[in-house]
């Protein structure tokens, strides 16, 4: 790898990996691919966003290493996660006889890689694939830790597999041509990481670094991602299927899902977006039912405040928020157990816990206080 690249490896055993973290790392991709999987057949998936920005060098650094690289870009947006996007990866890539040597390489944000791993997953029973994430949000989280999934018009990613990538290969130079918007949603998985698990990470976003990092300070980024690929690493190493600790990393989310599905997952509410909202409603129902201070609920909307993420269920056009509707998607989130949704809550900021026993009544007064706010 580069001399300016960092290396952190997920301890799976057999299925170890390594997470490299750099600048410029898409110029290396062959050299990269070449030295961790040896000589293949490789399909790029990418959508036309990200395929106009670095198709061109992914595929150049490919052919400079000896290795067959052919194309796949979809359209772009969560609206492509879907099963025509799979069926057609999977047939292109069976168009041209793959062996189960050959490859996937997911160039992309979240959508990107959630679609290619599940395809990689399935063809010839499954075959490799690579991860080069080119958002914040897919740099921090998505594309570490193997769970692939397309979303149905029963909820987001309830279709899947857990299938881990071969290698992760981080170009924090990517960030630079994301608008601000995206690297705020991605912020929001950043800060999820102090939430959870590192009051000393949150308190160093909330110094001053997380604005830094929104700004574009190079270090500010690469020790956030850094930090925040650590963190899900060490998760995943002892909890690969979330049997237990990992569902940790869901914080927020089963709200956040909720207030996407309703948006029919498109472009008006962003992922990340989505989550930050979801995250102050987990800490406004961990202090409704006594576990947390008010005070930290303000800190932490006060934190996002400062650096514009969403607190609060923002008034959509064409969109009427109804507190049954959100409570029905929660109901077919994948957290549920013997009927229950499992939610994560907090007793402070940097101590989450697992909660299956919460009462939808107390649910139900949150998610009705949030949109009438």
């Amino acid at each position: 790898m580069t001399g300016t690249s960092e290396t952190l490896r997920v301890a799976l055993g057999e299925r170890a990996y390594d997470i490299v973290i750099g600048d410029g790392l898409i110029d290396a991709l062959g050299a990269s691919i070449h030295e961790t999987l040896g000589k293949r057949a490789c399909w790029v998936v990418t959508d036309e966003t990200v395929g106009a920005l670095y198709l061109a060098r992914a595929l150049a650094s490919l052919s400079q290493a000896g290795l067959t690289a052919r194309a796949i870009v979809l359209p772009p947006g969560e609206a492509t996660k879907n099963f025509g996007s799979v069926e057609r990866i999977v047939n292109e890539v069976l168009d041209d006889a793959p062996e189960r040597s050959s490859a996937l390489i997911a160039l992309g944000g979240g959508v990107v890689g959630d679609l290619t791993g599940f395809a990689a997953s399935a063809i010839l029973r499954g075959i490799g694939f690579v991860q080069v994430p080119t958002t914040l949000l897919s740099q921090v989280d998505s594309s570490v830790g193997g769970k692939t999934g397309i979303n149905t018009r029963h909820g987001k990613n309830l279709v899947g597999a857990f299938y881990q990538p071969r290698l992760v290969l981080a170009d924090t130079a990517t960030l630079d041509t994301l608008p601000r918007r995206e690297v705020l949603a991605g912020y929001a998985e950043v800060v999820k990481y102090g939430l959870i698990r590192d009051a000393g990470f949150f308190a160093w976003l909330e110094d001053g670094n997380g604005a830094r990092l929104l700004d574009g300070d190079a270090a500010a980024r690469r020790h956030a991602v850094r930090e925040s690929c650590a963190a899900k690493a060490a998760v995943v190493a002892v909890d690969e299927r979330e049997t237990g600790e990992r569902a940790l990393l869901n914080f927020g989310h089963t709200f956040g899902h909720a207030l996407e599905a309703e948006t029919g997952f498109s472009a008006r509410l962003l992922h990340g977006e989505a989550v930050s909202i979801g995250m102050i409603m987990a800490f406004e129902l961990s202090a409704a039912l006594g576990y947390c201070d008010d005070a930290e609920v303000e800190r932490v909307r006060r934190h996002f405040s400062s650096v514009g993420l969403p607190t609060a269920v923002p008034a959509l056009p064409g969109d009427s928020w109804d507190a049954g509707r959100l409570i029905d998607h929660m109901a077919h989130d994948k957290k549920v157990r013997d009927g229950r949704v499992t939610f994560i809550l907090a007793r402070s900021i940097g101590d989450a816990f697992i909660a299956a026993d919460v009462n939808p009544a107390d649910v139900a007064t949150v998610v009705q206080g949030a949109l009438a706010a």
